[in-house]
């Protein structure tokens, strides 16, 4: 009996540069934009991140969303008021080999269906910039939201998406890019009673995105980054969903995760139910929207009643909370990925985003030591998992050993 030699494969880690928005201070990165990508290749390497999965935004003055609305500010380390050039490529290419820092990919978040003609094509011709920096930093995925038009219901969308964001998918195609799109819902982007805000927001529509993509032949170019703060958000886990898109023949459409947790409030949930805070928030004065960017801000109160992002590591271990779905068992979501994604571990990206809000800290010296223990917590789970994973469904399986137990079981209730 042949054997089949322990080779674990770890994924690889990455770093989100939206962690600290400002490490290099606006008034020295606006003049000399370049320099915050530099800095944070040092920081990366300082906190033990291999990987930086590169922000972008609409630079604050151009922006049509105040980051008093928002919950979790953006942040514009890629600074593209400029185009970036081959000049600009080259100084970034330099302090990547110089940090040993590599690049998974660039970011840009963005609702690309936004309902403004005039501000949907302000962020495609931005989109199209990001796409065409990707290129010149010789990543090969773009990840972002498709976003939602309020004003249209979500069949109206399906229409909208496929005419005006199978173009983009068609810019990506002819520079060899892929769109990874991050499911969020989204539910506080607005005032208004929508609470799906971002239509890719779960493996059904997922499916029915892809579906029009393949008829348009960028059917290759459209995939997710998989996000399991989302899938606790909306009630799901993360194994069930894995195994939904496994039986339903689209096991390859997740190409790389975001590692962020959420943590269920249950006195929240006993309160508003996972629907989030329907009225009195504070973002409506007086019978209609408040003019206030400060008060709009509390739409996010759709989601904030109820729970909490976590930054991988810094809740506690809660094997209750993990049955209920109310917080991300990290091991059995690196298992899970493994035993039902067709994926390659070696090549896939596990990018480390922090939005735990008591610990969004603009200060480097405060934030280092906090980042590096969860980049650390994130590559030892994976560790745990890829051993787990190669021990059990190739050592053991190549000597005809069963594994032992049940395991956790998709679908279970």
């Amino acid at each position: 009996m042949s054997t089949t030699a322990f080779a674990p494969k770890p994924m690889k880690l990455s770093i989100l540069t939206a962690a600290l928005q400002e490490l290099t201070p606006r008034e020295r990165r606006d003049a000399d934009p370049d320099l915050a990508i530099e800095e944070w290749l040092q920081f990366a390497r300082d906190i033990g991140s291999p990987n930086i999965q590169l922000s972008s935004a609409l630079h604050p003055t151009e922006s049509d969303v105040p980051a008093e609305a928002m919950l979790d500010p953006v942040a514009n380390t890629l600074d593209l008021r400029q185009p970036f050039n081959k000049q600009r490529a080259a100084r970034v290419l330099a302090a990547m080999k110089e940090t040993g820092v590599g690049l998974s990919d660039l970011g840009y978040f963005d609702n690309m269906l936004v309902a403004d003609p005039a501000a949907r094509r302000k962020k495609y011709d931005f989109m199209l910039r990001v796409f065409d920096a990707a290129v010149l930093l010789g990543t090969d995925a773009v990840c972002g939201f498709v976003g939602r038009n309020p004003q249209l219901e979500m069949d109206q969308n399906l229409i909208m998406f496929e005419e005006a964001f199978i173009p983009l998918l068609k810019e990506a195609k002819a520079r060899g890019l892929t769109y990874r799109v991050e499911q969020c819902p989204m539910p506080g982007w607005n005032v208004l009673d929508r609470w799906h805000n971002n239509i890719a927001y779960a493996p059904g529509p997922w499916i029915a995105l892809h579906r029009i993509c393949e008829r348009h032949g960028v059917g290759d170019q459209f995939r997710i980054h998989y996000d399991p703060s989302h899938a606790i958000l909306m009630g799901q886990d993360t194994r069930s969903l894995f195994q939904y898109l496994k039986d339903s023949g689209y096991a390859f459409l997740i190409g790389g995760f975001h590692v962020k947790g959420q943590v269920v409030d249950s006195r929240g949930v006993a309160a508003w139910g996972y629907g989030g805070q329907t009225l009195q928030r504070g973002d409506w004065i007086d019978g209609k929207p408040s003019p206030n960017p400060a008060d709009q801000g509390n739409a996010w109160k759709k989601q904030t009643v109820l729970c909490e992002h976590e930054l991988p590591g810094t809740a506690r271990h809660d094997p209750l909370a993990y049955l209920q779905n109310r917080s991300v068992d990290w091991l059995d979501h690196q298992l899970a990925a493994r035993e039902l994604l067709s994926i390659d571990p070696a090549k896939t990206y596990l990018v480390v985003e922090h939005e735990y809000p008591p610990a969004r800290i603009q200060d480097k010296a405060r934030l280092a030591p906090i980042l590096q223990g969860s980049l650390a917590f994130v590559k030892a789970i994976d560790e745990a998992a890829a051993a787990m994973y190669a021990l059990q469904h190739e050592v053991l399986k190549s000597q005809g050993i069963p594994i032992q137990g049940v395991g956790r079981e998709a679908y279970r209730s």
